[in-house]
């Protein structure tokens, strides 16, 4: 009797441990080096003050002498750039000044700075003098 009584406190133990065991959550927040930055497309028209469509473009114009894109090409804001298009970067001058171009690439068209997401080659924006 006494050894049936020893049999099932231990297989109580077991068990009750096991449930223990199955209730415990450890959780551990990732390392900085594990966080991996993604940067998602951009999506509709790039918003931007009167003084700081003034500041890109007279800085781009000014700044960086490109060969502008032919006239026929034919730019819109949500739409994309044609294939082969020439993009520049946006100058560095502009990105401390704008910092909210600062991802983006542009070209010259007719006049006017066209402003691209390079992920999508979208145009996100239009800036004439």
């Amino acid at each position: 009797m006494k050894t049936q009584y020893l049999s099932l406190t231990g297989l109580a133990l077991v068990l009750c441990s096991g449930t223990a065991l199955a209730q415990t959550v450890i959780t551990q927040q990732p390392a900085v080096s594990e966080t991996i930055i993604t940067r998602e497309p951009v999506t509709g028209q790039l918003v931007l003050t009167p003084a700081q469509r003034t500041t890109v473009y007279r800085t781009i114009v000014r700044e960086r002498p490109v060969t502008p894109a032919p006239a026929a090409v034919a730019v819109q804001v949500g739409q994309p750039v044609p294939a082969g298009a020439q993009l520049y970067a946006i100058p560095e001058t502009v990105g401390v000044e704008v910092p909210a171009v600062k991802a983006y690439k542009y070209m010259y068209v007719n006049n006017r700075v066209v402003l691209v997401d390079p992920a999508t080659s979208v145009v996100v924006g239009e800036i004439a003098e």
